[in-house]
């Protein structure tokens, strides 16, 4: 081995981020691939968030959502991003780049992806594209809710699935959300609004006297028993195991993993649009020399094709989707990509069998699901408040 290729394999290249992304066996390809050691920090999303923005030198790259970086950025935790220097950034499709994946489309509330992704001569953010960006998107997707048909009204098996569900008489203690603000409320802000109790005038970025009706709806629904809470998807999965929630907010590896389809629920197309997240990759201020170059080693690597795939089979998208195609079979692309019926048993990213046979999924297709967004991530103007009040509902 030559002195050049021990020194790189020297390197440690520290990525910090949570489970939803940071999955061993792409820590293990990567390392294969690039020939560097890759080491992984996961933590809740709210302690990768605080360390992002309070020890950037403990880390090299961030993984992260878009809606964090009105964190991140504000903070000089992160630099900037060279285009030139990213080596599939031309095959990246319209959605983080213009807001929408059909010209004159709806981009949808809240932390807008585009927003937030080039870097003005200012050092300011928006979607007036330069040679720099704040981080590179990755991995995203349109998130709704599971119920059961057993359990609703007969009133509301007429209409369209909603977000409004959620407050429903009827799922009185069998409704659950998930506990962040900058997420769990959005839910509650489409489910509140969808069920005419508020207008808001912006469901991605509520006033004061907003977020005190939001909650003031919350609290006493909350006061009856209404909701439970989870903070991980092994703990959305526990509560609809064992405690026979009947409707709650889902995101999609819990619901493809654990069957809840084969449990007696179906997961909603709301009327109101999805909640979409985007996430990706961003580089610490601290990170110079060597090290930047295998972040951007990784961050090119994560955009060649087989992260994609893996990340396909959880119920995520990526980026640059063509890519990824030619890692997964005829009938997985059909599935994940093009909203048809599975043709047959499609594997996990373990290889494990996890869709049936003629199984559909829920709200067609890539196209379809993400250009129907109601909301997305949001990190609001008045969010140290909602982040208050949203506490005081959970402890109602």
């Amino acid at each position: 081995m030559n002195s050049a290729v021990m020194a790189k394999n020297q390197l440690t290249l520290r990525v910090l981020g949570t489970s939803v992304t940071l999955l061993e066996q792409l820590r293990l390809r990567a390392e294969q691939d690039l020939g560097i050691k890759i080491a992984y920090q996961l933590h809740s999303v709210a302690d990768a968030q605080r360390i992002a923005v309070m020890e950037p030198e403990s880390y090299d790259l961030y993984d992260q959502w878009f809606h964090n970086i009105d964190f991140v950025w504000p903070g000089r935790a992160i630099q900037p991003l060279e285009i030139s220097r990213l080596a599939f950034w031309d095959e990246i499709n319209a959605l983080p780049k213009l807001g929408t994946l059909i010209p004159g489309g709806k981009p949808g509330k809240g932390s807008v992806p585009v927003n937030r992704l080039y870097v003005q001569q200012d050092g300011t953010l928006s979607g007036q594209p330069t040679g720099l960006i704040s981080m590179l998107p990755l991995t995203h997707n349109a998130d709704s809710f599971a119920w059961r048909p057993d359990r609703l009204p007969a009133a509301l098996s007429r209409e369209e699935e909603s977000w409004s569900w959620l407050l429903h008489p009827a799922f009185s203690g069998q409704a659950a959300l998930q506990d962040d603000a900058a997420i769990g409320a959005l839910d509650a802000v489409l489910a509140v609004q969808g069920a005419g109790l508020v207008e808001f005038a912006d469901v991605g970025n509520l006033s004061l006297e907003d977020i005190d009706r939001l909650t003031g709806v919350l609290v006493r629904l909350q006061r009856q028993g209404h909701f439970a809470f989870w903070s991980t998807p092994e703990q959305a999965f526990e509560l609809a195991e064992h405690h026979q929630i009947g409707i709650q907010s889902l995101w999609a590896p819990t619901w493809f993993r654990h069957h809840f389809r084969q449990s007696g629920y179906q997961l909603a197309t709301p009327r109101e649009g999805y909640r979409a997240w985007y996430g990706g990759l961003s580089l610490s201020r601290c990170a110079t020399g060597k090290i930047k170059d295998a972040a951007y080693a990784y961050l090119n690597w994560w955009l060649s094709g087989w992260p994609g795939a893996v990340m396909a089979r959880q119920g995520y998208y990526i980026s640059n989707p063509q890519r990824s195609r030619a890692y997964l079979s005829a009938a997985e692309w059909d599935f994940w990509y093009e909203g048809k019926s599975a043709t047959e048993v499609l594997p996990d990213a373990d290889g494990k069998p996890l869709i049936a046979k003629g199984e559909r999924r829920e709200g067609g297709s890539y196209h379809q699901r993400m250009s129907h967004i109601g909301v997305w991530n949001s990190v609001m103007d008045e969010h140290n408040y909602l982040v208050r009040r949203w506490h005081d509902f959970l402890r109602a």
